[in-house]
């Protein structure tokens, strides 16, 4: 009788855990350009700055994810993460543009060179708006 038992609560777990994506939502990521930012015009070594970008969604489906970052060296590469609702119809008009900020702490002496993701050229290639900040004493 237990092992009947068993059985059944197994194949009713097994049974219940159907995945159906009638109701849940697709998305697709994307990387959004910074349309523009708020830097010093030096650092400090040791202190922290807090670091503006704004950006525009393309549409109303479009909802921030964060802010991509990847670091190489004193380099800095910095765009927007953006997923996109699949399942939905999405008008052409902007959304408002939209803020974001981070904390940037100065660990490394000499010049940072922050490389801010500009978007794509006609051929498909990644554009970048390249700034240097010298650290200073």
């Amino acid at each position: 009788m237990k092992r009947i038992i068993l059985l059944l609560v197994t194949v009713t777990t097994f049974l219940s855990c159907s995945i159906n994506d009638d109701y849940q939502d697709n998305y697709q990521y994307e990387v959004l350009a910074i349309e523009s930012y708020t830097l010093p015009e030096s650092f400090q070594l040791g202190k922290t700055y807090e670091i503006k970008l704004k950006y525009q969604k393309p549409t109303a489906c479009h909802l921030y994810q964060g802010i991509y970052y990847a670091k190489d060296l004193n380099t800095r590469t910095i765009a927007i993460q953006a997923a996109v609702k699949t399942n939905e119809t999405c008008t052409t008009e902007l959304p408002a543009e939209s803020e974001v900020s981070f904390n940037f702490s100065v660990t490394n002496t000499g010049t940072y060179i922050f490389k801010f993701y500009k978007g794509k050229d006609i051929d498909g290639k990644d554009l970048f708006e390249e700034v240097e900040i010298q650290v200073v004493d």
